[in-house]
């Protein structure tokens, strides 16, 4: 995929100094999701792994929410009259949204501000970093209509993130979760100003992409695989990848920045 050259349909894209923003773009309905855009999301994230100039990514919404989720008319009355088929192959489409947001290289980051609920909640949820506005408000309503927690992941990645009680209380009763607690539990990375949302997400993003963005990769698979091994075999998983990091030249360049008492500048190989 060329950066500049893309142009997508049902969400908004920008690229800057290495840094893919996606903004989710309907914000007179909250930026809600929908068949075409689930789909495109999940295409763009699987192009990642072959877009070495994107070396990070910001997702966020317009109009001052980050997302409602699927669409109630656009997904949820469609839904109610599909077959099992139908609905097994729209879950696994959506399934592999997040499954391409977790296996791209790139770290992504979310910026919520208010609005994050259903759908939303699990695009910040398979998110790497998350940045939220005091007036974020958080939400995994799945049950709230009739559908279980285990949603996208949710059951699994959601404890992982803030611990399997408090997963359960969220997911259990699809009640909002505040900035605060959403800060306090360790979902939010941290709080910012509403003026500044955009701007701390970028700068976030940009600064990782002047980072070792091949180092930056592992890092991001070793957190996805180490979830499903023993210590013994994550160490020695640890101890193979971190000597594939240090043949890069990326390595080289901070030893010798660091010899030079000067900041070592990244390239990513």
């Amino acid at each position: 995929m060329q950066p500049e050259a893309f142009t997508p349909e049902h969400f908004a894209w920008a690229f800057e100094r290495g840094v893919g923003t996606v903004t989710l773009n309907r914000p007179e309905r909250k930026n809600p999701l929908t068949f075409d855009s689930y789909a495109e999301l999940r295409d763009l994230f699987r192009d990642l792994s072959s877009s070495p100039a994107i070396k990070s990514i910001v997702v966020s919404g317009s109009g001052g929410n980050f997302s409602s989720g699927g669409d109630v008319h656009e997904i949820i009355g469609p839904l109610t009259r599909m077959a099992m088929p139908e609905l097994l192959a729209f879950t696994r489409m959506t399934g592999d949204l997040v499954k391409a947001m977790r296996s791209c290289p790139q770290p992504i980051v979310a910026a919520i501000d208010g609005v994050c609920a259903g759908a939303g909640a699990i695009l910040a949820m398979a998110s790497d970093l998350r940045l939220a506005t005091p007036r974020a408000k958080t939400a995994f309503l799945f049950t709230r209509v009739g559908l279980a927690g285990c949603d996208m992941g949710a059951c699994a990645i959601l404890p992982r993130l803030i611990g399997q009680g408090r997963a359960a209380d969220l997911l259990f009763t699809g009640r909002v979760m505040t900035a605060e607690e959403g800060e306090r539990w360790g979902f939010h990375n941290r709080l910012v100003d509403p003026e500044a949302l955009d701007r701390e997400a970028f700068g976030l993003a940009q600064s990782l992409s002047s980072g070792p963005t091949f180092a930056h990769g592992i890092t991001k698979t070793m957190l996805n695989t180490e979830w499903n091994v023993s210590l013994e075999t994550a160490i020695e998983m640890e101890a193979q990848a971190q000597a594939i990091c240090m043949t890069t030249n990326d390595f080289r360049r901070a030893f010798e920045a660091f010899s030079e008492k000067r900041s070592p500048i990244f390239e990513g190989n």
